[in-house]
Parts: structure tokens; sequence; C-alpha cells
């Protein structure tokens, strides 16, 4: 069981919205330096050291990425906006995990040129790397382990996914990269999304330490370090419970010993690029009541969409809510919680057990800290929310603002035009 608290009340919303008006996204500080420091207390014993690279996707927000870096994150990235905003950070090459695919050759060159970790999707791309920019010092390749692991529901199967070097690949890609000069190399591999089985990083764990070693064997060539992958998952359900990662740490270290010792791998760096365990259960998404409804169901409608936060409508996914103010009364009633695209699957909930809402209720959406923001969008015109960082000491910075029109606008001619347009924020109900 996860019990589904939230650190504020009421109260503190009513005086944050005379600033910020709803909805907003707003991530605890604190809940998130407890679990950077969880994670490190747990992976302590690795010989050669442990990091996160923390999953820039999930949250990329430079205000949250200091605060993971502070604690000893590197970044794990995928595009050039995410390698741009850890140069922004002065981000050393090795804090940054450079993994994406179908890759274009000026994102290689811009994470070559911050000294990035590249991490290899496919055997075509190391010569492709080699052209166009030279074979960097240090290498990693993307392991797909086909039908040896099974994915989950989020990740699919493994021979199915577009990731990664099939087995005789990467035997083959070792190679080929020692021979164009590549001198220190990593193995990597990413089979589950949001998984709350201990086991299967343990399972996952012990696949690539025994691949390293058939790459020793087959190769000459020397594994110094390997990703785990992520996909730690968060209990989004109050009867699911979180990962045990020194559980998963202890099967790690038992197979380490068993596996990577004996064959002369020792020390070796063990990696993760984790970012929903990270941030995930330390975000919240909180909007107020607009409207309620009452036809062939009853439903709460919001200030917030699916624009806002698309799991639910985009997977079925659940995410817990409480209504502020009432966090003690019974569940009483039945509700779909809706927002206003024009779109029937833009619901949060759906035949919800809530406590009775009235109009101006404030809702806050957990576990919106991963995957919120940043999968927004704007389909209907939808204005994309702000983003606050609830602090240590109880203060509250705006770490990115709500957009405007002319935000909205301003890749078209008419920008100008929209800009005149603007109004002062006006009450949401």
């Amino acid at each position: 069981m996860t019990p589904k608290n939230v650190p504020f009340g009421r109260d503190f919303v009513e005086r944050l919205t005379d600033d910020h008006p709803t909805p907003f996204h707003i991530y605890d500080e604190a809940g998130i330096r407890a679990t950077a420091r969880d994670m490190a207390s747990a992976f302590s014993w690795v010989p050669g050291g442990f990091r996160n690279y923390f999953a820039v996707k999930a949250l990329p927000n430079p205000a949250i990425m200091q605060v993971v870096a502070d604690e000893g994150m590197g970044f794990d990235c995928s595009s050039t906006a995410e390698l741009t905003l850890c140069d922004y950070l002065e981000t050393p090459g090795d804090l940054i995990m450079f993994t994406s695919n179908d890759t274009p050759l000026c994102e290689f060159a811009q994470a070559k040129e911050l000294g990035a970790i590249i991490n290899l999707d496919d055997y075509s791309h190391i010569d492709y790397l080699h052209e166009g920019i030279g074979m960097p010092r240090r290498i990693c390749m993307r392991y797909n382990p086909g039908s040896l692991k099974e994915g989950n529901v989020i990740i699919g199967r493994p021979e199915e996914a577009k990731y990664g070097f099939t087995r005789d690949q990467i035997i083959e890609g070792y190679r080929r990269a020692a021979e164009l000069g590549a001198q220190e190399f990593g193995l990597h591999t990413m089979v589950a999304s949001n998984e709350l089985n201990p086991d299967y990083f343990v399972e996952t764990a012990a696949l690539l330490f025994e691949l390293a070693v058939e790459i020793r064997e087959k190769t000459d060539v020397r594994i110094g370090f390997l990703n785990l992958g992520g996909g730690i998952g968060i209990p989004y359900r109050p009867d699911q419970d979180a990962v045990d990662l020194h559980y998963v740490s202890r099967g790690i270290r038992e197979l380490y010993s068993q596996i990577i010792e004996p064959a002369g791998l020792d020390p070796m760096r063990i990696y993760m690029e984790n970012g929903r365990c990270v941030t995930g259960p330390h975000g919240y998404l909180v909007t107020r009541v607009r409207h309620l409804k009452d036809t062939y169901k009853k439903y709460v409608g919001l200030d917030s969409s699916m624009a806002n936060l698309m799991r639910p409508g985009m997977y079925g996914a659940y995410h817990h809510i409480t209504v502020l103010g009432k966090e003690e009364a019974p569940a009483t009633e039945t509700y779909d919680v809706t927002g206003s695209l024009c779109e029937n699957n833009d619901k949060f909930a759906i035949d919800r057990q809530l406590p009775r809402i009235d109009v101006d209720d404030y809702l806050v959406i957990h576990d919106t800290g991963a995957h919120g923001h940043s999968m927004g969008f704007n389909y209907n015109g939808k204005l994309r929310s702000a983003e606050l960082l609830l602090r240590e000491d109880g203060s509250v910075d705006l770490i990115r603002r709500a957009e405007t029109l002319t935000d909205y606008f301003a890749t078209l001619e008419i920008a100008e035009l929209a800009a005149g347009r603007e109004r002062a924020p006006v009450s949401s109900r």
C-alpha cells in the first residue's frame, strides 16, 4: 500500500492562486531529493561507482534538473533540446548520456562537442558516426534482447521494438568500433517502462552481465560500464507498492559477484537512467472545478484538460485524485472527471469514487512529476500551464510561466495581431 498524501492543503493553494491561477503543475523538492538519496544509498556498494542518469524527457525543466544534479545524478538525453538544457546547466560530458534513435548527424555532433557518452541504437550508425564526425574515444551500444527478455505493457515486446542491436550485431559492433578507434565501451538496454516487479530489474542485470562476459570472450573488448536502463515504475494506485530499490540492489550485487568478478571485469561501473521514479511521485496537477454536470452520469468539469496531463486519456492510466479540504470525507459519489477538449477521451478519471464535489473545489491529481507537463500539447488551442517548485523551506518558485496566446501564435505571420489580443487573466470559473 502507498499512502496518497499531498504536501500542502487548501489554504496553501488558495493563497498560491492569487499569483498563479490554476491549472498548474507543482513539484515537491524535498520529496525529489529524498528519492535521489535513497537510490544513491541503495547502490553505494558498486565497486566502479553508480550513477543514475535522470531521463530528461520525464521532466525537462532546468530547475528540476539542477535539483537532481545537486544529488549527483547525470542526464539521459534523446534530442537537441535536451542536450541544450544540459549545456545551459554546464553539465560535464561524463554526466550526459545521449541515447537516441533515427538520429541526424547534427545531434551526434552536438553530443560529441559536449563530451557526452554517445549510446548508439543501430549497427549502421557506427560507420555513419565515424564517417560524419569521427569515432569518439568512448562509445556505448543499446542491446535489444528480442525473445530472450519480455517487455511489459507500455514498452511492448522487444522483438517488435524499433530500438537497439541484435545480439550478433552488438558483438560485431564492438569489434568494428574498436577498429575505428574507440577505446572505452559501455553496454545498455531498456526493455520495460513503469515496471513494478523488482525482480525484473535483477533479471535485466543478469542479461547484461552475461553479455558483457561474452563480448570480452569474442572480441577482447572490455565493457567498462553497464547501463541497466530505467523503467522503474511508481505506484500510481494506492493499493500498489513502490519498487524496493534496496531489494533490487541486493539482487544485482549477488549477480555481480557471481558473473562479473569471476570474469575479471571488476570493477565495473553501473548506471541507470530512471526519470519517472525520481520525480513522478513528487509532482501534482492542481486544478479547479469549473462545472458540474448531471446527465446519464455525473461529470466534474475542470479548468485543466488532457492537454495538461495526457496519460489517462492516452493510456487509460490511473492517477489518484484528492479533493483539497475533503481529504477525510467519505467517497460517496461516482464521477467522471473531465476536461474541456473536444474529445470524449479527455477524462482524468471514469466512474471514480470521490467525496461530494462542489464548483470551485480544488482537485489535486497525483503523480504528474514525470511524463505530465512534458507530454502536453496545444490541441484546441489549449495553452500549456505553469510549473511551480515547492522548495524545502516552504517557498514556491515559478519555474515555467503559463503560455499565452502570443506564444501559441508566435510561429505564424499573425503573431503581432495575437499579441494585441492578449488580455489579463480572468477567473477560470
